[in-house]
């Protein structure tokens, strides 16, 4: 089947809308009283697929109960304040715990880069002290040298040195092999934590993504995309050791 690009979602481009409104077309208070949908709207073209997942969300299914349970962790993470407001009291941290709970999860996978091995440890001592089961596997697990990998020296962070490759793949079977309920990224590599998520057997999130400039906070890149960092809607990303 030929993709139709009239079709592709763009609900990025609602952002003006809510920042005027305070709405979309999907998201009101007042549902009659909503902005109209967008041209390429998703609810518009592919509303059988969203109405179809609705089946998935059965409560005799993990699916429906893993949807269930972060939709009441997303209520709870917010305090109901005078006036109609709403005030968040959890941290991601905080949100983890309570859907671990929640789900009667267990034993939790810690799937860590070695540079946070200081931070695994601190969420280690946290998800032991909520009675949970933290079990951990670094990034470098078999410190196999990338060269295994056909990666040439100028690629590695020091050339001419021994560099253990990422290793996701058994980072994640490990896992599950020791039987984790869940499991938690904490700042792998881009690739390497596609690899782990695609080869891990519990379900698995993130709860640090690796930004080595801002210290793992990504978002502060989209923040300063109007001045600091405008230079990524006007120039191509490059390397001086690109092709």
């Amino acid at each position: 089947m030929t993709p139709d690009p009239s079709t592709d979602p763009a609900c990025a481009a609602c952002s003006a809308v809510f920042a005027k409104k305070g709405a979309t077309a999907c998201w009101s208070a007042d549902p009659a009283a909503a902005p109209p949908r967008p041209g390429n709207c998703p609810t518009s073209h592919h509303g059988d697929v969203a109405g179809d997942a609705l089946a998935e969300y059965g409560p005799a299914g993990a699916d429906g109960k893993l949807a269930r349970v972060a939709a009441e962790v997303e209520g709870l993470c917010y305090e109901q304040q005078p006036g109609g407001f709403v005030h968040a009291r959890w941290t991601r941290v905080e949100d983890t715990v309570a859907l671990a709970k929640r789900m009667g999860w267990k034993r939790v996978g810690i799937a860590t880069c070695i540079g946070l091995l200081e931070e695994s440890s601190r969420l280690a001592a946290i998800l032991e002290a909520q009675g949970l089961e933290p079990v951990s596997v670094c990034c470098k697990v078999g410190s196999v040298d990338k060269a295994e990998l056909g990666i040439a020296e100028e690629f590695k962070v020091r050339p001419g040195t021994f560099e253990p490759l990422c290793n996701p793949i058994a980072q994640a079977r490990i896992l599950n092999r020791v039987g984790t309920d869940m499991n938690v990224i904490m700042g792998l590599c881009v690739g390497h934590d596609m690899l782990f998520t695609k080869h891990a057997d519990a379900p698995t999130t993130t709860l640090v993504a690796k930004d080595r400039v801002t210290g793992h906070n990504p978002v502060a890149t989209l923040h300063g995309a109007g001045f600091y960092y405008k230079r990524l809607t006007k120039q191509p990303v490059t390397s001086p050791r690109d092709p």
